[in-house]
């Protein structure tokens, strides 16, 4: 239900672009703002912040919040950068390298190299699984959270296959 919502969102023309990232549901529910989103999706900055229900035992960010809002992001852009293909957030990893203590800032760009690099593997191999590093930062500047995202870019329709070596047979995953 929550990712119909959101396609629908983007299809209407005059919901601005901030807006409809805000009223995706789980950032809808985080309290989740959208401070910057420029160069066609390319630089995205999201506020995420500190609260009752965002932190925990130790009064710092909850790693469940950082990894939800972390999550779609790399995706959502491939998306609107390569239109026509499925995409999906294929691993993520999060490294919490100090305490999120404040409000919390999730900084994305995408890198003109790896945007290069997907055009190329959809041009030779009709598919593309790119790697983003992005992070959380706390109000003081402090890189809080390290996010290693990587995305699959795959055509409509894409069935992923794996095949039993022994016996011949492919199974749909």
């Amino acid at each position: 239900m929550a990712l119909n919502l959101f396609s629908l969102l983007k299809r209407l023309p005059f919901i601005p672009e901030k807006k409809i990232l805000e009223w995706y549901p789980p950032f809808f529910l985080m309290r989740v703002k959208v401070l910057e989103i420029s160069n066609n999706g390319r630089l995205v900055r999201l506020k995420l912040p500190l609260n009752i229900f965002s932190k925990n035992m130790g009064d710092s960010m909850f790693g469940g919040y950082q990894a939800a809002v972390a999550d779609p992001i790399a995706a959502i852009v491939c998306a609107k950068i390569f239109p026509g293909h499925e995409v999906w957030t294929r691993s993520q990893h999060i490294d919490f390298q100090h305490e999120g203590n404040s409000d919390l800032e999730l900084r994305f760009e995408f890198p003109a190299e790896i945007e290069q690099q997907i055009k190329d593997d959809l041009t030779e191999k009709g598919r593309s699984t790119p790697r983003f590093e992005y992070g959380f930062y706390r109000k003081d500047g402090v890189r809080c959270s390290k996010i290693v995202n990587t995305v699959a870019i795959r055509p409509k329709g894409y069935q992923l296959h794996r095949e039993n070596k022994k016996s011949g047979e492919v199974k749909k995953l």
